[in-house]
């Protein structure tokens, strides 16, 4: 299985800011094929700032480059969120490059929660995959590991990009009913008709005051700016042994 596909299998949600992950053991074996000397220079940046360098074994190296990355691009948040408002930059001009808006907040999202990417500047899917998209739809994992065949067609990169937008979930193949853990909805210019059928929810931007859903985090609702940025990690979704391993946000 491509390195791709495992990230797809393991889910965002579950591979996103973590450094155990299948994915990265696949790359750590291969590493280890390569004949030595095997050196790694791993470099720690944040916009314009340069924060760290570690020179050395490979395994090493990283680690601590990661171990430094997460101080200074994870919000570890004590509970998850019930509602988030999540306001991409405009530099995303469709939502397969905002989907980081997704991507990033969902580990700080409450079971039945929702995320709302608002996004009034987006008027597209995806200026390169849009039909595919709009064929396939966005569908948790398992809508598309119970089915393998009628997605034979249907390009990884396409389906990957399908579940990680929609989030965790199951599939009851008998039943056909799938649930997700947390509900996405678009509040950008692409039309109601087109979010329904692409199976994501709607609201109208125009509806949406930002402003009203700031320092509102103690009743369960966050906004972030400029989301994708940064990840937002609940410690009560993910244990405190996760939660030790990284420095506490701002609330």
């Amino acid at each position: 299985m491509p390195v791709t596909g495992l990230g797809r299998w393991f889910t965002s949600f579950k591979t996103i800011g973590i450094k155990d992950t299948p994915t990265r053991r696949v790359i750590h074996r291969a590493a280890e094929l390569v004949p030595p000397p095997v050196l790694c220079i791993a470099l720690v940046v944040r916009g314009q700032a340069f924060h760290g360098m570690y020179v050395g074994d490979y395994v090493e190296a990283w680690s601590a480059a990661a171990d430094l990355s997460a101080q200074l691009e994870v919000v570890l948040v004590p509970r998850a969120f019930k509602r988030v408002l999540s306001m991409p930059s405009k530099i995303y001009d469709d939502l397969w490059t905002a989907a980081k808006a997704m991507y990033k907040t969902e580990p700080a999202i409450a079971d039945g929660g929702e995320v709302i990417i608002y996004a009034p500047h987006l008027t597209e899917v995806s200026y390169t995959h849009g039909s595919l998209i709009d064929e396939v739809g966005y569908h948790v994992r398992d809508y598309f590991v119970k089915q393998p065949e009628r997605f034979e067609r249907v390009p990884g990169m396409i389906k990957a990009h399908s579940t990680h937008v929609k989030g965790s979930g199951s599939y009851d193949l008998r039943s056909d009913v799938e649930e997700s853990r947390i509900h996405v909805t678009l509040a950008t210019a692409i039309p109601e008709e087109r979010c329904r059928r692409i199976n994501l929810g709607y609201l109208d931007y125009r509806e949406i005051d930002p402003v009203s859903w700031e320092d509102r985090e103690d009743q369960g609702l966050l906004m972030v700016h400029n989301a994708g940025e940064m990840l937002y990690r609940a410690a009560d979704l993910f244990g405190a042994e996760l939660a030790s391993m990284i420095r506490p946000g701002t609330y």
